[in-house]
């Protein structure tokens, strides 16, 4: 047994207090006042399917965990290929982010209502509501992630004899656990959300002409349900990978990077990154308590208020990182503060792009409202056109990120020696920690919207007035916008952390070819043990370069797999939608009396379509991401994996940022014309933005924000595959 460092318990201190604030804030919105019967019965429909979907997906989800914990299980205990740690890891991984979904997902059902009721009071008082709710969630994921990694950490130290290398590696696979609970989650929730929205936005809003929320649609009820499902619980479980991932492969970095300067240089490196994000939680807290508004505010007023509470809380944690990386003495401690800057800058350069091509204050979403003048297909080519130009902003600032990241690390150095390579990957590591540190706030500004989305459904079927509904139209504009910058966010530390992971991967095979007694030759010709190798010693014995072609259809099957995932979900979409609509149009057809308001529709069949649907059609896509890595790995060895991974991260993160892009803006373009803008709602042009917005549903919230899981989850698998890619190797 090692011994732990002091400052680690900063850890499981400070996820204690996330934990216990997330409680504080969740008892406060508990004692705020739901308001009218109606209204509780509108919000106990929606918290009764909601929970009734999530029940449904956790069987089907822990039939997949069981069957995959005991494919791990024979590999470890049967092949002697894995740590045997590893089947204990990847289930732990799975519940915590199950969990981290559930709770969000309770808490989100039992605060719109008390969000629509507080705006009959305020627009701050709204506002404050929906969004400690969402805070729930943000701290709910970094508190229980930080919680999981804290267990992990003291369990191996205290009993996994083999060092650093072999801990932090292990701990990987609790990612891996995370990332596939998470996708299911974000595609069955996606799923589930849009095929609601589509055939509700179709019938209701297109053919019948009736409002947005309209309780005279059968669908609205499945709809508010699917924000619950696809953008809380969904996203809860992918926030938590994206943090706990992070954290954990830049740890297996410094692990590996600093292991020539003794065990004490690096047991700091491996601490450090969990000790910026559990700084960053108490920072986060603070910027929580700075979110407020004032009544009659603009759109720009109240992204002003959001971004008050997350910039402050991001130079918090930059100033708070060098104090943290000189006390641990880490060497370059200056340089990789930088890193850090160089992640959390980026993250906000991303996300202030996101929010100009997807906010209505800003020309890219206007020219798509206007282009609703002269019909849908210009509305759909113009938000093509606008998702694609967007990619550019936020690929340049990754590329500059991971330049910087390199290069700060490394003392501005240009040397490409093995060691300089290991400090440099650190390096964009932590960047990627830097750009999560404050996922407590910055999950709460993504949660906030979908909360604030269900709080304009109350209010219009509750029949609130008007006053109500413009201040709940002003809350759900804005989260559309923080949910499209989230996505940003969270695709853009996507690709730092797949960087990262990486290098973790080869420093797992490493592990598997020493674990089966192999050897290597390294560059000069000498047979040594793998775990001698360095990074360019790996490269050049498995020929990973652009001449081989097992590098290159690696990197063509990565591609593919985005594109083919894409077109999967959306056709789930499709299916399920049209479901969907056919039953809308049933019920107004033979139900008499349901558009007069006369009678009451049957909002459970539609709950039930989207339920079915959605579980169905979950499987396929999902399951198609873990068996894409362990194929590849088999046939094209691991030079083939390399290939498929760099493939999947340059395709998957282009692509997931036009999709998230493109959505959010046809989404807003709407919500423009509905204001008012260009003939206003019934127009032409708000029916022609309409059909932009159906088309970028499953955009936004099932294809594209799914794409970000699937590039860490490939990479996560070819991990813990490691050991059966060299059995066939």
């Amino acid at each position: 047994m090692n011994t732990i460092p002091s400052a680690f318990w900063l850890v499981p201190v400070a996820s204690v207090v996330a934990l216990g604030m997330a409680w504080a804030f969740f008892r406060s919105m508990m004692s705020a006042d739901e308001g009218s019967p109606r209204m509780r019965e509108i919000a106990g429909h929606v918290r009764r399917g909601a929970m009734a979907y999530l029940r449904q997906q956790y069987r089907v989800v822990a039939i997949v965990f069981v069957v995959l914990a005991l494919v791990f299980a024979f590999m470890a205990y049967g092949l002697k290929a894995q740590n045997p740690w590893v089947p204990f890891a990847f289930l732990t991984g799975g519940f915590f982010s199950g969990l981290a979904g559930f709770f969000g997902m309770k808490t989100a059902t039992y605060a719109s209502a008390r969000t629509a009721n507080a705006a009959r009071q305020s627009l701050d008082a709204g506002l404050r509501v929906a969004f400690r709710s969402g805070a729930v969630m943000g701290l709910t994921v970094v508190g229980l992630g930080l919680l999981d990694i804290a267990i992990w950490f003291v369990v191996l130290n205290r009993f996994d004899p083999n060092g650093l290398i072999s801990i932090t590696t292990t701990m990987l696979t609790f990612g891996m656990g995370a990332s596939t609970q998470a996708l299911f989650a974000r595609v069955g929730g996606g799923i589930y959300t849009k095929a609601a929205d589509v055939g509700a936005d179709i019938v209701g809003k297109v053919e019948a002409d009736i409002p947005e929320d309209d309780p005279r649609n059968p669908a609205t009820i499945a709809d508010n349900v699917g924000d619950n499902v696809g953008d809380v619980a969904g996203m809860g479980a992918d926030l938590y990978e994206s943090y706990c991932g992070s954290i954990l492969s830049t740890a297996a970095l410094g692990a590996v990077a600093f292991a020539a300067a003794g065990f004490e240089v690096q047991l700091k490196a491996v601490i450090a990154p969990m000790l910026i994000a559990a700084v960053g939680v108490f920072l986060s807290i603070f910027g929580i308590f700075l979110v407020r508004t004032k009544e009659g505010a603009t759109m720009r007023d109240l992204l002003h208020s959001l971004a008050l509470g997350t910039n402050v809380s991001a130079l918090l944690i930059a100033g708070a990182t060098f104090g943290i990386l000189y006390m641990l003495g880490i060497e370059n401690w200056l340089g990789l503060s930088f890193s850090v800057i160089t992640g959390l800058a980026s993250g906000v350069i991303i996300g202030q792009a996101t929010e100009y091509y997807t906010s209505h204050s800003y020309k890219p979403t206007q020219k798509i409202s206007e282009a609703g003048l002269t019909g849908s297909a210009t509305v759909i080519i113009k938000g093509i056109g606008t998702g694609m130009i967007s990619t550019c902003i936020p690929v340049v600032t990754i590329g500059v990120a991971i330049m910087l990241s390199y290069l700060c690390a490394n003392g501005f150095s240009t040397d490409m020696s093995a060691e300089a390579l290991s400090h440099g990957l650190y390096g964009i590591g932590i960047a990627a920690v830097g750009m999560l540190s404050t996922l407590g706030i910055t999950l709460a500004t993504d949660a906030y919207g979908p909360i604030a989305d269900n709080a304009g459904g109350n209010a219009e079927m509750s029949e609130l007035g008007e006053e109500v509904r413009h201040r709940t139209d002003a809350l759900d504009a804005l989260g559309n916008t923080t949910a499209a910058t989230g996505k940003g966010f969270a695709i853009g530390s996507a690709a730092l952390t797949a960087l990262a992971l990486l290098a973790s991967y080869i420093e797992e095979v490493k592990i598997a070819m020493e674990r089966a007694g192999m050897t290597l030759t390294n560059l000069k010709g000498e047979v040594i043990n793998a775990a001698q190798a360095t990074i360019p010693d790996f490269m050049n014995y498995f020929q990973v370069n652009l001449m081989n072609p097992r590098v290159l259809v690696g990197a063509f099957i990565g591609a593919m797999a985005a594109f083919l995932f894409c077109g999967l979900t959306m056709e789930a979409v499709g299916r399920a939608a049209q479901k969907m609509v056919e039953e809308v149009r049933r019920q107004f057809r033979e139900i008499k009396g349901i558009l007069e308001g006369k009678a009451t529709p049957d909002y459970g069949r539609c709950v039930e379509i989207s339920t079915r649907a959605a579980q169905h059609e979950m499987i396929v896509p999902s399951l198609l991401a873990i068996a894409i890595p362990i194929v590849v790995g088999c046939v094209l060895g691991v030079a083939g994996v390399l290939g498929l991974l760099v493939g999947g991260l340059a395709g998957g993160f282009t692509l997931a940022v036009f999709m998230a892009n493109a959505g959010g803006a046809w989404d807003n373009a709407k919500k423009m014309v509905e204001e008012g803008n260009f003939g206003g709602k019934g127009s032409f042009a708000h029916k022609a933005t309409i059909v932009g917005d159906t088309v970028g549903d499953p955009f936004k919230d099932t294809s594209g924000p799914s794409l970000n899981i699937l590039i860490k989850l490939m990479s996560m698998v070819s991990i813990v595959m490691a050991g059966l890619t060299i059995l066939f190797s």
